[in-house]
């Protein structure tokens, strides 16, 4: 079993930054990819990046990359996700996620049903 909690949201103006970071307790922690999803109000959950097992390899959406990046300290649990120059259109509720597979897949998942662990969330609001 794996448990996460997000934290680090808030409010930012445009163009400013956030870093989001996800606390993971679970002896499997540190052999499962881990994923940033995020959820705007009545819109399906959506891929935003993901980090394998070691951290040596990451994917990013097309619509952060360049601006997100995700990270990971196996030593300490935590997955981060540092965000920089934020859009409204980021603005949602952003989810870590633990794969479903101990030793990770061959290709890093961007699919949420790829994923078994979910944390509860936490809001990122960019205003104008």
């Amino acid at each position: 079993q794996v448990q996460l909690v997000e934290s680090g949201g808030g409010l930012v103006q445009a163009g400013g930054s956030l870093r989001l970071s996800c606390a993971a307790s679970g002896r499997t922690f540190n052999t499962r990819a881990m994923g940033w999803f995020r959820q705007a109000p009545e819109k399906e959950r959506e891929f935003v990046a993901v980090v394998n097992w070691s951290g040596g390899s990451t994917r990013h959406a097309n619509s952060v990359k360049g601006r997100f990046t995700i990270s990971r300290d196996n030593a300490k649990n935590m997955v981060y996700l540092q965000m920089n120059n934020l859009k409204p259109e980021d603005t949602a509720v952003y989810y870590c996620a633990a794969d479903l597979v101990v030793s990770g897949r061959r290709e890093l998942s961007t699919f949420t049903y790829d994923y078994g662990y979910w944390g509860q969330g936490t809001q990122v609001t960019v205003s104008s």
